[in-house]
C-alpha cells in the first residue's frame, strides 16, 4: 500500500490531528510533511487539491481536510 501524506503547518490544531492520526493509520503509512518548514511541498499540496491544513492526501488521491487549522493562503504567507 502507498503511503497517505498528512500536511500541517505546525499549529496546535495540526499537531493535534498529527498525533490522531498517526495513532490511527501508523506512522508506517503516512507521510508527514510541515509546509511551514518545507514550503517547496507548498505547489505539490496544492496540485493534490489540499486548500487547508491539515489534510490528509489518501493513496488513491483524495483530500480529507480535517478541522481547519490555517489556508494554504495563510501558510504561503
Amino acid at each position: 500500500m502507498a503511503k497517505s501524506i498528512f500536511y500541517h503547518a505546525g499549529c496546535p490544531v495540526c499537531v493535534s490531528a498529527e498525533h490522531d492520526i498517526l495513532n490511527l493509520i501508523g506512522s508506517d503509512n503516512v507521510e508527514v510533511v510541515h509546509v511551514g518548514e518545507n514550503k517547496n511541498r507548498i505547489p505539490e499540496a496544492e496540485k493534490a487539491g489540499v486548500k487547508s491544513v491539515p489534510a490528509l492526501l489518501t493513496p488513491n488521491g483524495h483530500v480529507l481536510h480535517i478541522n481547519f487549522g490555517a489556508s494554504m493562503a495563510d501558510v504561503k504567507g
